[in-house]
């Protein structure tokens, strides 16, 4: 049964916060969900702890096949198109070819048959997709005539022997493909150059290529006006984080706006996946921040270290989507797993999922303490999207303005209607003098100090200076030795006192968006559907010391109603 819900989608606001020259919490958009999505998924009805019951509702899935990197996003006539690495044969990564699926909100997705399949001993690995409306390629009409909505697919192909960049037109808005009978476009002689990331550079009046050397952590920029004949415009490399090869680049020129939301200027951000060697171990996703001047990139601070999109374990491949209105930030969505066990996750049934599509932009640090010579400045902000109703059925909001206790806030929590297993938690903290403070997640009581077998934890620790999230017992781990982990971040602002932490929370996943989007940890979690407990708490303290307190608690469930499944 399906429910008809108006929506309106809000942009990020932004406001001063305690003082702290920083946008305000995450506006983030909120909805009743169904539970099924036109993907061939199944209501979640099952037995506690079967697999099925981790299946995401807020995340784009295609069970019963495997699934990995997001590939050549698009806006195009209204709709989101996804095209993602997809084995249309099983739940094993093998057989690379485009799937593709489509949106009007980014979260209700319906998936289409497969776009570009492999063929003749070639698999079609990552890359990107443009609208070619002006016909440049030739590929999509009449010479001469304006071509609006045919989609040009820049992929590379992957033999036996070596890689190539390559083309597929649609003249349809992405419907049928036809492969270009010029291919590749690009072969170098190379076993290892992969994931074209092309975009029209406007300044330059041409378009661009980001495309990876991935053993010589090197990405090169090529250059074309017609997108069948490129030069080698550029380099940059090795940088960062070098600790495994370089994958999925991507190139964003970026809004950069101040403390209190207003449009300073841009920047570009280019995007650099490495496996392995992410902040928490196996993948991970690192960028860059500097200028672009159609050729050539320039890092604003060399040897400013890497810099990690997300701390968590489960952030790879990030692209952003073409196309988007002028208007808009810019978005990117990403795969939600993790190369040191992707391959065993369970199977809900089919494997792999991808993230929330996120949006982008850079944030001014505070005027004091100001950076030294070789730290990076500008903080990537990251911004969940889902759609808000005019509506918010809240569970519970409380604590505003004056903070709260633990105990004060649980005693709240304990009046509201449990949000379920699927649901978004937004609320500032103040750890005060205790050592660790925050909040338990899918717990298997719901009795604050009760002792539990189960729960993901998230918090701040003040010895540390870290936000972390901790899925070790957080519920079937046993299948991979990688998988129980603590995964922690630094704070960008560790004398701030309050903090804000949003946390969006899937029925097989965790994403922490902290410090207002400028922290951000990602994780998938198995827990039994009966573990439902949600509290806040902090480590014991004297009489004496400054307790942690918390305040402005919203929580919003996102599960559809049983009684209109």
């Amino acid at each position: 049964m399906s429910i008809k819900i108006k929506i309106r989608v809000h942009r990020p606001f932004s406001a001063r916060l305690n003082n702290v020259c920083r946008s305000a919490a995450f506006f983030i958009a909120l909805a009743l969900l169904p539970s099924v999505r036109n993907l061939g998924q199944q209501p979640n009805a099952q037995a506690p702890g079967s697999a099925a019951a981790w299946q995401p509702q807020l995340h784009f899935s295609a069970p019963p096949n495997w699934i990995n990197d997001p590939n050549g996003p698009i806006f195009l006539n209204g709709q989101y198109h996804l095209f993602f690495q997809f084995n249309p044969f099983g739940d094993e990564w093998g057989h690379m070819s485009w799937g593709h699926a489509v949106s009007s909100d980014l979260i209700h997705w319906k998936q289409l048959p497969v776009a570009l399949p492999e063929e003749n001993g070639i698999a079609i690995f990552s890359g990107s997709t443009v609208e070619d409306r002006d016909n440049t390629s030739g590929l999509c009409g009449t010479a001469g005539e304006k071509t609006p909505g045919c989609l040009v697919a820049i992929y590379s192909g992957n033999s036996a022997d070596k890689q190539t960049q390559n083309l597929a037109f649609s003249r349809d808005g992405g419907t049928s493909w036809t492969k270009f009978r010029g291919n590749p476009v690009i072969d170098p002689g190379l076993k290892d150059f992969r994931d074209p990331k092309v975009f029209w550079h406007s300044a330059s009046s041409g378009w661009v290529m980001v495309v990876a050397l991935p053993n010589q952590h090197k990405v090169r920029f090529y250059r074309s006006k017609d997108l069948r004949q490129w030069e080698l415009a550029g380099e940059f490399g090795p940088a960062g984080a070098v600790g495994g090869v370089w994958e999925c680049p991507d190139l964003i020129e970026l809004p950069v706006r101040d403390g209190n939301g207003n449009l300073d200027s841009t920047r570009w951000l280019l995007n650099v996946n490495v496996n392995p060697g992410g902040p928490a171990g196996g993948s991970g996703d690192q960028y860059f921040i500097g200028k672009f001047d159609g050729s050539h990139f320039v890092e604003d601070h060399p040897g400013s270290g890497a810099h990690w999109a997300d701390w968590g374990k489960d952030f790879y491949a990030s692209t952003s989507f073409s196309n988007l209105p002028s208007d808009r930030d810019p978005i990117w969505i990403a795969w939600m797993s993790n190369w040191q066990y992707a391959g065993k996750l369970p199977s809900l049934p089919g494997r792999g999922e991808m993230t929330l599509a996120r949006s982008l932009y850079l944030r001014e640090p505070p005027a004091h303490p100001a950076p030294t010579p070789g730290q990076e400045p500008l903080q990537l902000v990251q911004q969940p999207i889902l759609p808000i109703p005019d509506y918010k059925p809240y569970s519970a909001m409380f604590g505003a303005p004056a903070f709260q206790t633990i105990a004060e806030a649980n005693s709240h929590l304990a009046k509201a209607k449990p949000p379920g297993s699927v649901f978004v938690v937004r609320f500032d903290i103040e750890p005060g003098e205790s050592a660790q403070a925050g909040i338990r997640i899918r717990r298997g009581s719901s009795v604050p100090n009760e002792p539990t077998q189960e729960e993901t934890v998230v918090g701040i620790d003040s010895e540390k200076n870290q936000v972390f999230l901790d899925r070790i017992r957080s519920g079937k781990t046993d299948w991979s030795p990688d998988f129980p982990a603590r995964m922690t971040a630094p704070l960008k602002h560790p004398g701030a006192g309050s903090i804000r932490i949003d946390i969006v929370v899937d029925n097989n996943s965790i994403e922490v968006f902290a410090e207002d989007g400028e922290t951000v940890l990602t994780s998938l979690i198995y827990p039994s559907n009966v573990s439902q407990g949600l509290r806040f708490y902090a480590t014991p303290m004297p009489p004496g010391f400054e307790p942690a307190r918390i305040r402005n608690v919203e929580l919003f469930p996102l599960e559809q109603p049983a009684a209109a499944k």
